[in-house]
């Protein structure tokens, strides 16, 4: 009988501190929302805690998470409330509610979750960071990306002479997708180590160097992709993030864990034991050699590499393959983008392509801005609120008032349906037209595709440097492209930390002149 008293004693207690825990919290949330005019934003109902919404993206990981939004937005507005999995989140596209997210109210929102559901390959890396950390790391890389040698695109020539060898000179169909990843890892391993994987090479030897442990090239690519993939998946499950942790994801870790270190390894001993300076007056920057002479944390070292190697990698191949999916179904700009470029170009000079003269040519610009507003390499992100804060719109009935963030929400933005918003960008917003741009389509915080604010992408220009550049060499080489994949209407993406194609990019590429030398 005592024992029945201490247990309804315990019970009665408990439900007493969660009933006054509620009341405390709704007149706090009630002051907080009077005191900055906050109005409800629309709400989705959810039933069974939003398990439904959840399972929804589960099913189709490909598209699933952008379908849903897509479908709140026609529902319900700019911005909206949802439950997933229990925790209410908000999602939102109007561009002030991002620039506070980003900018005005930057230290109200930290990445939460995402640092433990990325742990096992970014670590502390500078993507994975948050408030002190994050601040170390970003003064740690950012004079490296200020370097004049970032700009260096004559590092580029090996690869792309490797990437146009390999191509098929018969006319057959080929995913120029799968090409890209590999010329951008071959670009990034050089860049970043000093030493490329050189996958494109014909004298590539998969049985040599750090990566022969690990299967050669492929055996490294696909160690990283299959991490890519298993972390996206934790990030999904929020807090259960725990739960996708099986020994292939962890054998995996320890194959990309395993080439980096063998890098850092050797940049260190190099450090320890340092040679005649004199001979190093013209060696090429190397980032992890210049990196290294800030901090001797082998640690700190491999998860920076890892993550600026994620960068990269994905986020270059992803603009590149985009870019062929778009010029291959419009000829009409791929007809005036090569004339623009091989006017600036001539074949004859591909040896004396420059930043400089790359800049020139603005019509490249055009287009990249136009292939990163339709396919943005990272099409959506989130912050979690770090305290109580608000949004500057998207409460009321007219949808103009501030919202309240409770500490602990999330608010996702997917400038996927940002850069399509009919009111910011025309009628013709879901239409590839690069000439938009000439007319100086600036839309600050409604364009996103580096990001913005104190996280900025460091290397958004080193990426449209490469971009750049290998559309020069490739448009210079070739003059006819044919889509492939005429049954393919609409593009079908892969979204995981980056979007891809998810059916590749397949097309034909040649030379007129080559066709006709064989045909003499």
């Amino acid at each position: 009988m005592a024992m029945l008293t201490s247990i309804l004693l315990l019970l009665a207690v408990g439900m007493t501190y969660v009933v006054t825990r509620w009341l405390y919290n709704s007149l706090r949330y009630h002051r907080l929302a009077k005191e900055w005019s906050c109005q409800p934003a629309p709400k989705i109902p959810a039933p069974f805690l939003g398990i439904g919404r959840f399972l929804t993206t589960i099913a189709d990981s490909d598209m699933g998470i952008l379908r849903l939004l897509d479908e709140g937005f026609r529902q319900y507005g700019m911005t909206y409330e949802h439950m997933v999995l229990g925790e209410s989140q908000f999602a939102t596209i109007e561009p002030e509610n991002i620039k506070a997210l980003l900018a005005t109210k930057f230290p109200d929102f930290s990445i939460g979750l995402r640092h433990n559901a990325f742990y096992p390959l970014l670590g502390d890396g500078i993507f994975n960071a948050d408030g002190e950390l994050w601040s170390h790391s970003r003064a740690l890389l950012r004079p490296q990306f200020s370097r004049e040698q970032v700009a260096d695109i004559a590092l580029l020539r090996e690869h792309a002479n490797h990437l146009i060898a390999a191509l098929p000179k018969d006319k057959t169909a080929f995913d120029i997708q799968e090409l890209f990843y590999r010329l951008t890892l071959d670009s990034a391993t050089e860049f970043l180590f000093g030493e490329s994987t050189n996958s494109l090479s014909p004298n590539f030897n998969p049985a040599s160097g750090p990566l022969a442990a690990c299967g050669g090239e492929r055996g490294f690519a696909d160690s990283f992709t299959l991490c890519l993939d298993y972390i996206i998946c934790r990030a999904r499950l929020q807090s259960l993030y725990w739960l996708i942790n099986p020994p292939r994801f962890h054998r995996a870790v320890k194959t990309v864990n395993d080439v980096v270190d063998y890098y850092v390894d050797r940049v260190l001993d190099a450090k320890s034991n340092p040679k005649d300076q004199s001979s190093n007056e013209n060696k090429r920057y190397v980032f992890l050699e210049a990196l290294a002479e800030e901090t001797r944390d082998r640690k700190m070292l491999r998860d920076q590499m890892l993550n600026i190697l994620l960068a990269g990698r994905d986020t270059t191949a992803s603009l590149l393959t985009s870019s062929f999916y778009y010029l291959a179904r419009h000829p009409e700009v791929w007809s005036r983008l090569r004339q623009e470029i091989i006017e600036a170009f001539p074949i004859e000079e591909k040896d004396s392509i420059t930043l400089e003269r790359l800049r020139e040519v603005k019509y490249i610009r055009y287009f990249l801005n136009e292939v990163m507003r339709l396919l943005p390499p990272v099409p959506v992100n989130a912050r979690i609120a770090v305290k109580d804060t608000m949004l500057p719109t998207g409460g009321g009935p007219d949808r103009k008032s501030p919202i309240l963030v409770k500490k602990g929400m999330t608010v996702a933005w997917p400038v996927w349906h940002m850069h399509r918003r009919t009111d910011i960008w025309g009628t013709d917003a879901h239409e590839f037209r690069p000439d938009r741009w000439e007319d100086d389509a600036k839309k600050g915080w409604g364009y996103l595709p580096f990001n913005g604010g104190p996280r900025i992408c460091l290397g958004q220009q080193y990426a449209l440097a490469e971009a750049s550049y290998m559309l020069v060499r490739l448009l210079q080489q070739f003059d006819i492209l044919e889509n492939a994949q005429p049954e393919m209407i609409l593009p079908r993406p892969k979204t995981n930390l980056t979007l891809s194609h998810k059916e590749g990019v397949q097309v034909r590429l040649w030379s007129s002149s080559f066709s006709q030398s064989l045909r003499e």
